[in-house]
């Protein structure tokens, strides 16, 4: 009995669905610029991405900062909450007393504002100087008040003091943009996957032989070698060799396809049985996958509607705020009370600051677009995922086939009824294989029981594997290897399993 090998397989097997990425969000922060391509010819942006990554470090280095800063800040902000004069109040509470207690609150105040505050202040600087307030510019308007009120404070200015507000209000916005970030790398790990499937080297052909030569130097017109086992490092046409090539980075579909002298080949793709030579017809920016990481560098520099709207409801915001203290103040002084009309002003441009707009919008997208990553699913631009709530029906066009994610052996069927020992001999053939149906083979039979030890193993690209087991030769194939040696398909074969 013969098992596809590198044909159609005559078990039923499970696909690969394609792993697509989701965008990241810009957000605010400017070290969110999208990758930088290669300029001239050479790999795609990704090979830069072994080197650095600098969009994707950029994300990473804030969720670190975001986070250290957050827990520093909020072991701070403990006693500042204990010793609040408003806070005990509240509460009805007296912490311990001792000397120097009133100066407690104030000092580690002060420390968080200088900690964790600069973020927010240089964010809201730079919205200030663009002459485009936002959120950054509300969120530094508030803590600088609180500060500044809670020093004159001090000194009987004010009889209001804002130390816990102040610590709070830090932390919670520390807290708000780590966990965007978190989201943010997890969805920018898209590129360094994509990255990861360009080899950094490639085997130039040359008058003289094959040379080993930095990828990205690869000009149109090359000729390269791709042994099995080996990635395409850039689109092109075979010249010479036949092949399978997995090319589920690309299409989803984790069966191999088989490629011949003629065939266009992905950068990316695996070989698989055997060697071929590859004429380069697209390098850099033209190839496939440079596309695929250009919609997806797209798709992080959009922006959704709700955060479109969220930006313009923070501007929007402060500028009311503004003009709401500033009411409020003239109203109490011409009641005749400037001082309590300074405090009550004090409190608007304070409270104005929008907490829950803060963080619900870009952190429920930011978490949106990680999960998708996480579960595979490329998101071509932020309004796509907005729309998605409306979606009644889901049509897919999967080549017919929804996969799973990986070949596996579904069923077998034995000519002389022992499908244990057949699906061991075939497992014993192909242990030394590369091949996914033969992992899934081998897989299934190392459930079931030992598996035989085989020798001389061979592949033959489209055909098949060989192998001597047990002293008898033994081939595992499908149709095209039962058409070459004249077997007669079986009929329990033909109906559907």
């Amino acid at each position: 009995m013969a098992h596809e090998h590198h044909g159609e397989h005559s078990t039923a097997t499970h696909g690969e669905p394609a792993a697509h990425e989701t965008p990241a969000d810009p957000g605010e922060h400017g070290s969110h610029a999208a990758h930088d391509t290669h300029e001239g010819h050479g790999a795609p942006a990704a090979h830069d991405a072994h080197a650095g990554h600098d969009k994707h470090a950029g994300h990473g280095a804030h969720g670190e900062m975001f986070k250290q800063r957050f827990w520093v800040s909020l072991l701070l902000s403990i006693p500042v909450l204990i010793f609040s004069t408003t806070i005990q109040g509240w509460l009805n509470f007296s912490p311990p007393a001792f000397t120097g207690d009133e100066w407690v609150a104030p000092l580690f105040g002060t420390a968080i504002f200088i900690y964790g505050g600069p973020v927010f202040l240089q964010g809201g600087w730079q919205e200030a100087r663009s002459r485009q307030p936002g959120m950054m510019l509300l969120i530094s308007l508030a803590i600088s008040v609180a500060f500044v009120a809670s020093v004159l404070s001090l000194f009987d200015v004010f009889e209001l003091e804002f130390w816990w507000e102040l610590a709070g209000l830090i932390v919670i916005m520390l807290l708000g943009h780590w966990q965007e970030m978190r989201a943010l790398g997890q969805a920018s790990g898209a590129l360094d996957a994509l990255a990861a499937l360009l080899p950094d080297e490639a085997e130039l052909v040359t008058p003289e032989g094959t040379t080993t030569v930095p990828a990205h130097q690869l000009a149109t017109g090359d000729v390269v070698l791709v042994r099995p086992g080996a990635r395409v490092p850039a689109d092109g046409e075979i010249i010479e060799g036949t092949a399978e090539f997995d090319e589920s980075m690309l299409t989803g579909e984790s069966r191999p396809v088989a490629r011949e002298p003629g065939d266009r080949v992905v950068a990316g793709a695996v070989a698989e049985g055997a060697s071929v030579r590859i004429r380069i017809e697209a390098v850099g920016d033209q190839t496939a996958l440079a596309g695929i990481q250009r919609m997806v560098r797209d798709a992080q520099a959009s922006n959704s509607k709700a955060q479109a709207l969220a930006d313009r409801a923070a501007a929007a915001l402060f500028y009311v705020a503004i003009v709401a203290g500033l009411a409020t103040f003239i109203a109490w002084t011409i009641a005749g009370d400037p001082g309590r009309g300074l405090i009550q002003m004090v409190g608007v441009l304070v409270i104005a600051c929008p907490h829950a707009l803060g963080l619900a919008i870009p952190l429920v997208i930011a978490l949106a677009t990680g999960l998708s990553a996480r579960a595979g699913l490329l998101v071509k631009d932020r309004l796509a995922l907005e729309r998605m709530r409306n979606i009644q029906v889901v049509l897919f066009d999967k080549t017919g086939t929804l996969t799973a994610g990986r070949p596996a052996v579904t069923g077998t069927v034995a000519v002389n009824g022992d499908e244990a020992a057949l699906l061991a001999l075939a497992a014993a053939v192909e242990s030394d294989s590369e091949h996914p149906l033969a992992r899934a083979i081998v897989t299934a039979a190392a459930k079931r029981g030992p598996i035989p030890a085989a020798t001389g193993f061979r592949a033959d690209p489209g055909r098949g594997a060989f192998a001597t087991v047990d002293g008898v030769e033994a081939s595992v194939g499908g149709p095209a290897l039962l058409r070459d040696g004249a077997f007669e398909t079986p009929a329990s074969l033909d109906a559907p399993t």
